[in-house]
């Protein structure tokens, strides 16, 4: 199990309940982008739906509800349960992020042009790159996360290409 994985593992007060069932994006605040942009937003919230680990720290009330927006160039993470939709909000600066987001893109675009004439070991040490950015972007949101919201690093793997997907503009 690598660091990241473990330091969630570990923190042993994590419980069935700490986990998201829902996610928006709140419309206003969030570019709209073409089909293909939209379907990728859903495919990644599916993907954080279907297998996660989420818990506010030193609390016990999930399972919860996750709102994002975007606000002067934070992510504002709006975290409720069923009882209480308004139970905790989080901004998050996308600063550190951003580095990572552009060299995604780039290593996006070389991929998926790559895919169309390259040979397969070109295509694959392309990829090993996206891998890696995606590794380094989760572990950067872990580390901001942390003392706040408690991720698992699949979790933070999701939440890294939900953040990607929103900046995403074709």
């Amino acid at each position: 199990m690598s660091e990241p994985e473990q330091s969630a593992a570990d923190a042993g007060k994590l419980t069935p309940r700490d986990k998201l069932t829902a996610i928006t994006l709140d419309q206003k605040s969030i570019q709209q982008g073409s089909h293909h942009i939209e379907h990728e937003r859903e495919v990644a919230i599916f993907d954080i739906l279907d297998g996660n680990v989420f818990a506010l720290e030193g609390r016990d009330e999930g399972p919860y509800t996750l709102a994002l927006s975007i606000v002067d160039d934070k992510l504002m993470m709006h975290v409720g349960n069923e009882s209480n939709p308004g139970l905790f909000v989080h901004g998050l600066s996308l600063m550190p992020l951003k580095r990572i987001i552009r060299d995604y893109f780039v290593v996006c675009d070389s991929y998926y042009e790559a895919i169309r004439s390259a040979p397969p070991a070109r295509i694959q040490a392309i990829d090993m790159g996206r891998r890696g950015l995606h590794d380094d972007g989760s572990r950067v949101l872990m580390e901001r996360l942390a003392g706040k919201i408690t991720v698992d690093f699949d979790t933070a793997r999701r939440l890294f290409t939900l953040i990607a997907a929103l900046h995403w503009r074709g």
